[in-house]
């Protein structure tokens, strides 16, 4: 009873904190961000980050080397969201045989944890009694992942991707409205002496709107880097000064040691793929669930008549909704880090298994989503919970050669652990285990935490390939568990409802990981949301910050969206 209690507990938890913390808030829209291209283009999160790939690209860089830059970037002018603190996962096409790679960046648990690491005094921990602190950081991959992708399939010099951010550190840039907003929404920013004198003013005011904000320490940390690679993060001064952090907080150290950050390798995994109409979908696989249940819903979608159907109405909405919720039943019981848990991944997305699955979905009603067993051999789990929140960035890039990298990064919730060392933010990604490593019958938890294991994540970089092999469409989203719905949602309203890529990005959103369904306000009429209730449906109306970024592929052109919700943009030559 002990962990059925627990168990409870951390999901009342879960959802209060998915309620009422929301990193990152909603900062309002734009008009629809549309882009076209012949050569070249890049889509990310802030416009120096575009600027800084489309410069690599320009010179004659692949997309992995645009990606690096704009990643750099981003660390910089978007610092809530993702760094080289945190981890990433990198799908990447290679034209010169139509080949894809993906590569793994996710943060690794360090050596020193134990099963009862989120557990004080027979409980879970709350989610921001967790997260602030060194106790929920986890070792940082994004460096090792992408020197790896660079060392494969860069071809600037590694120094040369380090130039433009290093030259705005110095110089600084402005505060966005969208930084200084998260500044004043998110709760317990200042809560740690580097990130209050960097983000705020002297008497404790997050910092104006226009503001010019210059981050010399970064610039310092980017020379190192850009010299000596990535090994200068993991041992050296850089190390030194994370696990000083982490094992040095005041009120929530964690057990980091230079070992662990020593020990981090990034891996070379095989995507998994899924048939979706003419098309192959392409996504992370495990310890990434955004490939599986990506795939998987749009499979069970394809097997009703979409075309019949329209955007916003109740019949698409509830096929939707219905075809996510099973396939998070499946991914909340089986997903978690391959190297420690057998993982069905392929089964998960095989056509006869999505076909049953598809079965159990009615038009004229709602119906509770259990987990499915894909092959006999499957081994029988019990679902789990993590708090993992909508925070992250995503980037999509193709070069003049006809590469294409789709990216998500992450550094989990809005400002991370809120430990700021050598100019940039540490994750909180410990946070995406299970709090509880056991069901109330005893029946280990596949996402528990464990030395050295990689977190469960949604991060979905997505690549859709046509019937000859070749790019159709590059897709993903920042926006925890519900990265997973964004993605999908886009792809189908683009590939099975022929909508412009830059109007499907800035559609509205639909939540459905469990218990209830979430719309965005002004996107779904009155009678589509009574419809829905009559189904069954539990709906509720309320922002839905993504931040879907995506480059379709059609006669040639290339053609760029940018979400809307957020400050990024499309451009290309």
């Amino acid at each position: 009873m002990r962990y059925l209690i627990l168990t409870l507990a951390l999901l009342s938890a879960t959802v209060g904190a998915q309620e009422e913390i929301q990193p990152e808030a909603a900062t309002g829209r734009t008009a629809v961000k549309a882009a076209t291209a012949e050569e070249f283009m890049a889509v990310t999160a802030n416009p120096h980050a575009t600027r800084a790939a489309v410069q690599m690209l320009a010179q004659g860089g692949t997309a992995v080397d645009a990606a690096i830059a704009a990643q750099l970037m981003l660390t910089l002018v978007e610092p809530q969201s993702s760094g080289i603190g945190g981890g990433a996962f990198m799908l990447s096409f290679q034209a010169k045989d139509n080949s894809l790679h993906y590569f793994d960046g996710r943060e690794t648990a360090p050596a020193g944890v134990t099963a009862e690491h989120f557990i004080r005094d027979g409980q879970p921990q709350g989610f921001l009694e967790a997260v602030i602190g060194g106790h929920s950081v986890g070792v940082p991959g994004v460096m090792r992942m992408l020197e790896l992708a660079h060392q494969k399939q860069g071809k600037l010099p590694w120094a040369t991707l380090f130039q433009p951010t290093i030259e705005l550190a110095d110089a600084g840039f402005e505060v966005s409205p969208r930084l200084h907003h998260l500044l004043v929404k998110m709760p317990r920013v200042a809560v740690r002496p580097a990130i209050r004198d960097y983000f705020f003013d002297k008497n404790g005011q997050p910092l104006p709107v226009g503001h010019l904000l210059k981050n010399p320490d970064y610039a310092d940390t980017l020379r190192i880097l850009a010299q000596k690679g990535s090994d200068a993060f993991y041992r050296g001064e850089i190390a030194e000064a994370i696990v000083e952090a982490v094992r040095n907080d005041p009120e929530n150290p964690g057990v980091m040691t230079m070992q662990d950050l020593a020990d981090y390798r990034a891996k070379e995994r095989e995507p998994v793929c899924s048939d979706f109409l003419q098309y192959r979908v392409c996504g992370a696989d495990a310890p990434s669930s955004g490939g599986t249940t990506v795939g998987a819903t749009l499979g069970m979608l394809e097997q009703f008549p979409l075309r019949d159907m329209e955007v916003g109405s109740a019949p698409l909405t509830h096929l939707f909704i219905e075809a996510s919720e099973l396939a998070f039943a499946d991914r909340n019981t089986y997903l978690a880090d391959p190297d420690f848990v057998q993982v069905p991944s392929h089964a998960l997305v095989a056509p006869e298994y999505l076909v049953r699955r598809a079965k159990l979905i009615s038009s004229e009603r709602a119906s509770r989503a259990v987990p499915g067993v894909p092959t006999p051999a499957t081994p029988q789990r019990l679902q789990s919970a993590s708090p993992e929140l909508p925070n992250t960035s995503h980037l999509v890039i193709i070069d003049r050669y006809g590469n294409g990298v789709s990216m998500t990064t992450s550094i989990e919730t809005g400002f991370g652990s809120r430990l700021l060392v050598k100019g940039f933010l540490l994750n909180n990604q410990l946070t995406d285990f299970s709090f509880v490593p056991t069901k109330a019958d005893g029946e280990l938890v596949a996402n528990r935490i464990q030395p050295g294991k990689r977190p469960r994540s949604s991060m979905s970089p997505t690549i859709v390939l046509n019937r000859d092999g070749e790019m159709r469409l590059l897709v993903g989203s920042p926006g925890g568990s519900r990265i997973i719905n964004y993605t999908a949602r886009t792809i189908l309203y683009h590939l099975a409802l022929d909508m412009p890529i830059s109007d499907a990005v800035a559609a509205g959103n639909i939540g459905a990981i469990g218990g209830r369904v979430e719309l965005e306000p002004e996107f779904f009429s009155a009678d589509t949301v009574r419809n829905l209730e009559e189904l069954g449906h539990k709906v509720v109306q309320r922002n839905l910050n993504s931040g879907i970024h995506a480059i379709a592929l059609i006669d040639g052109q290339l053609q760029g969206g940018a979400d809307p919700r957020r400050e990024g943009n499309a451009a290309g030559k």
